[in-house]
């Protein structure tokens, strides 16, 4: 059985030698570009080369991270990057965008592709898709249970789970807060962490609703192991080096049985401890900031985490031979498992005093403080009366075990097919229109009515359609909704039979696991802006997906939108509140409770952002309205327009598909400023 895997983070060289020595046997990267942490140090291309052969020296994986969405100008520029870290021998790609991962499978036919967890995959269906389409790993959504871990371990794609590190409140690929607040976009790697900021329900200026405690599932490793988990992944690229070692050290010592020293890890990095996430099914005592103690406690653990990185890890067992013949050169051989590398020395001179022998050969080739290796047997054959002077056997030791490392990394690399590939696309002709048809996203059954006589569809979420409104709706203008987070696979999956019984026979799809099990049950599947299609490669992969249109990112410019090659009928949001996190848990609740719910979160400067939740997520939606009925001329290369509600009546909404601008602030959101 192969051993689990222990995949840290790492931002810089320092970090990864941190890493590997404190027994990490995976490491996980950014490079300059095309990073979902822009902000950390990352490496530079020669940099990856020299990481992916210091992995390899170790006989660990190295993975690239290329976990952001791209732009159709940036896909040349991608493919080449890609060429140059597949020469480099990194090991696999972490990939969001489903552009990008086609893109990489043309550059480089044989390269491995992990879905990253910002994919939004969490459930079963969604991960089996990922298997089937070719990828050899599956980093689900943080907010997983047990139960859930367990279906997805089971499928046979290799699954990667966070157990240690930062969480974020919104989960990963669906969060626009930074985006639309600061034009930093998560989906881009540029982040700023707005979830850090005061927030709150009732105007606590002291409050900061939306920061979690961070993750630690070290007292459960046992159970993850046992339950299937390939990888154990730490988060905190923008970490130090003595975070990532101490995270690495515990956790092995967890997996080995041992019990985790929670109070180091807490002293290095928390905010106001750790929780377990949703690991348990419980989402309790999770919300934290980083505080004064935490801080004190860090500063005092420095130098006793130094002593777990000081030294070179010890990777491999070494076994010699030596031949000490007269009249022949000496000859050392190291083995390393199935490597093999031999030193040829001088002839060895008569022993005036003491011969060498095993002992003196032991003395002086176990000394491997500064390499990969322990010392394991020695068998010699030496002819008597023979001397090998001791500063002969330490070079000899020396260039026996530089050539046997250099066979190692040898072998740990990989060597990839690179094509000749370059990237394009064939120009489509934008769609003629007279008037851009409106698709509704509703969420009652009063706007559903409001909005169907001068919508194309509405868009309704499953579990508010019912007979009745059949009896005024007819049932193909109906696209379904199932929630944007699926909690109850089988659930789901039941209701959405019991719908095309119904008569309806459209998904909307939010994530891949929407799109895995629209397919499976033969629905017509429509694309949800929260898909991330931010170029044509990624809007290809969706037709052949089966995709009949696609809603495109709400974090594209009006220029990207019209330069798009629209392999299928894409969407633009022209109207509402825009979400800005997908949350598992409740930031009114924990604050206030259910029974004093404001509905609300205001933020540092007073704006208020409306809040909707359902038991299962919350969603967090934008303060000001986008509007952009008053400008669809200038939305061009777009099939459709989409009206996306949260709380308006009937009237505001014929209002909205009428064309007239809402009451209150209204945002263009990123048609005109685009991110940074």
């Amino acid at each position: 059985m192969k051993p689990t895997e222990i995949l840290a983070p790492a931002g810089s060289m320092e970090t990864l030698r941190a890493a590997l020595r404190a027994g990490a046997n995976a490491v996980y990267i950014g490079g300059k570009r095309f990073s979902a942490r822009s902000s950390a140090t990352n490496f530079s291309l020669d940099e990856i080369e020299e990481a992916a052969r210091l992995c390899h020296k170790y006989g660990a994986k190295l993975d690239l991270a290329v976990n952001t969405v791209i732009s159709d100008g940036e896909a040349e520029d991608f493919c080449r990057y890609i060429k140059a870290a597949a020469k480099c021998g990194v090991d696999a790609f972490i990939v969001q965008d489903w552009g990008c991962a086609a893109l990489i499978r043309r550059c480089v036919p044989d390269a491995v592709l992990h879905g990253s967890t910002q994919m939004s995959v969490h459930t079963a269906a969604g991960a089996a898709m990922l298997k089937k389409l070719g990828y050899a790993r599956v980093v689900p959504a943080r907010e997983l249970d047990r139960e859930t871990i367990s279906r997805i371990c089971d499928l046979g794609i290799e699954t990667e789970i966070f157990v240690h590190g930062a969480l974020c409140m919104s989960v990963s690929g669906q969060c626009y807060m930074s985006a639309m607040i600061g034009s930093r976009s998560a989906n881009r790697g540029g982040c700023g962490q707005a979830c850090r900021l005061p927030f709150s329900a009732v105007g606590n200026r002291d409050k900061a609703a939306l920061s979690l405690k961070d993750l630690s599932l070290l007292p459960y490793a046992r159970e993850l192991a046992d339950m299937g988990v390939d990888s154990f992944k730490i988060e905190g690229r923008m970490k130090r080096p003595e975070y990532v070692a101490s995270a690495v050290h515990e956790l092995k010592a967890a997996l080995d049985g041992e019990a985790p020293d929670m109070k180091l890890l807490r002293g290095v990095f928390s905010r106001g401890g750790f929780t377990d996430g949703y690991f348990t099914g419980k989402r309790q005592d999770m919300f934290g900031v980083r505080e004064k103690d935490d801080v004190i406690s860090a500063h005092e653990l420095i130098p006793k985490i130094h002593e777990l990185y000081r030294f070179e890890g010890k990777a491999y067992t070494a076994d010699f031979h030596a031949v000490i013949k007269e009249g022949q050169p000496v000859v050392i051989t190291a083995v390393c498992g199935d490597v093999s590398a031999y030193a040829q020395g001088d002839v060895p001179e008569k022993a005036l005093n003491r011969p060498t022998d095993c002992d003196a050969l032991t003395k002086q080739l176990s000394k491997l403080g500064d390499t990969v290796f322990s010392f394991g047997k020695l068998t010699a054959d030496i002819d008597e009366g023979l001397i090998v002077p001791a500063g002969k056997l330490n070079e000899l030791r020396r260039t026996v075990t530089e050539k046997l490392t250099e066979l190692i990394i040898e072998k740990n690399t990989p060597k990839y097919t690179i094509s000749d590939f370059k990237p394009g696309l064939t120009a489509i002709a934008p769609p003629e229109r007279t008037k851009l048809p409106l698709r509704t996203h509703c969420r009652t059954p009063e706007q559903v009515s409001a909005a169907a006589e001068l919508s194309e569809y509405v868009i309704v979420p499953e579990n508010i359609i019912s007979g009745e409104m059949l009896g005024g709706v007819d049932s193909d203008k109906i696209i379904a909704a199932p929630p944007r987070f699926i909690t109850d696979e089988n659930g789901l999956r039941k209701r959405l039979e019991q719908l095309k019984a119904m008569g309806i026979d459209r998904l909307y799809c939010h994530t891949p696991d929407c799109i895995a099990m629209g397919k499976e049950l033969g629905f017509k599947l429509h694309g949800s802006f929260t898909l991330n299609a931010f170029n044509s490669y990624s809007v290809k992969i969706l037709s052949i997906l089966g995709l009949e249109d696609c809603v495109f990112s709400v974090e594209a410019t009006l220029e990207q939108i019209a330069d798009t090659v629209p392999n299928l009928p894409l969407g633009a949001v022209v109207y509402g509140r825009l979400p800005l996190m997908l949350t598992r848990n409740c930031p009114i609740k924990n604050e206030v409770g259910c029974g004093k719910c404001t509905k609300k979160l205001i933020d540092r400067t007073g704006r208020e952002l409306p809040v909707v939740c359902n038991k299962d997520y919350a969603e967090v939606l934008n303060a000001d309205r986008l509007c952009m009925t008053d400008r669809l001329d200038e939305i061009r290369n777009i099939s459709f327009g989409v009206v996306y509600l949260s709380d308006e009546t009937a009237e505001e909404v014929r209002a909205a598909l009428s064309g007239r601008k809402p009451q209150g602030n209204i945002t263009r959101g990123l048609y005109y400023r685009g991110i940074q």
